[in-house]
């Protein structure tokens, strides 16, 4: 099979990947990658299998020194940043809804999901203002719009919280010269979720693709009929960063395979 270049597209820009090192965070910078760009990735564990076209800097982002740690690598390595993709999200809260979360599940959820891209943005802002030209995208989530509220209450409202904040940006530093945009995924199987989906085959005595379906009808159903593949949303990023999508701005774009039931 032909690989496809994407005419490197993106040849001279740098671009910082946040949770780079897995998931869908490791295809989007593999992605941007392939399109000419110089990547950076930071997370707080190296990659199990480091790439060595990847710039890796360490760092846990959920606190402000990890952000200035990363900021200041990249200005000093490399004197700009083109392209930002806050990636980083998760949620670790127990399950049992609201009366089981404290202030300490919330305040995790939000200095993750939230305020770790709100610091980068800040910190990077500048200079892309200066030069008239970047491009940051946030990467949110369809319980932004569809919260589940068992398990992860505290990364939907954080995820509701960017995709405003990201509209909010948007109309700021649109007439400046900077793009922002938000891609709000649905589930997607990465190598983290076959697992999961391994432990509650497991757990269950049930297969695997059974453990697949439940974790669909819990979600109502997706009419694709399948999870994403990280590349997928890749693949949506890429486009997005790129010189092709230059009019877009201010916009959430949702890859779920339809599993939103409403407009």
């Amino acid at each position: 099979m032909v690989q496809n270049n994407f005419n490197k597209e993106l040849a001279g820009k740098i671009a910082l990947v946040t949770g780079g090192t897995k998931g869908a965070g490791k295809a989007i910078a593999e992605r941007l990658l392939e399109a000419g760009a110089t990547v950076v990735i930071t997370a707080r564990n190296a990659p199990e299998k480091p790439d060595g076209r990847l710039h890796f800097v360490p760092a846990d982002l959920s606190t402000p020194a990890g952000t200035k740690k990363v900021v200041a690598e990249i200005l000093q390595e490399f004197g700009r940043l083109d392209i930002l993709v806050n990636n980083l999200g998760g949620s670790e809260s127990k399950a049992g809804g609201y009366a089981v979360l404290t202030d300490e599940d919330w305040e995790e959820a939000i200095q993750t999901n939230l305020l770790a891209s709100v610091r980068l943005d800040r910190a990077f802002l500048p200079q892309m203002i200066a030069r008239s030209s970047g491009v940051i995208i946030h990467i949110a989530s369809i319980q932004g719009r569809l919260p589940l509220y068992d398990a992860t209450l505290p990364y939907a409202a954080a995820k509701a919280g960017l995709i405003n904040y990201s509209k909010s940006l948007s109309n700021e530093v649109a007439p400046k010269g900077v793009r922002v945009l938000t891609v709000s995924p649905g589930w997607i199987m990465t190598t983290a979720a076959e697992r999961m989906m391994e432990r509650i085959a497991e757990s269950s005595s049930i297969t695997t693709d059974q453990a697949k379906q439940s974790v669909m009808d819990a979600l109502g159903g997706i009419p694709m009929g399948r999870p994403a593949q990280p590349e997928e949303v890749a693949e949506l990023v890429g486009f997005l960063a790129s010189p092709r999508a230059k009019y877009l701005t201010g916009t959430e774009y949702i890859i779920d395979g339809g599993t939103i039931p409403t407009i």
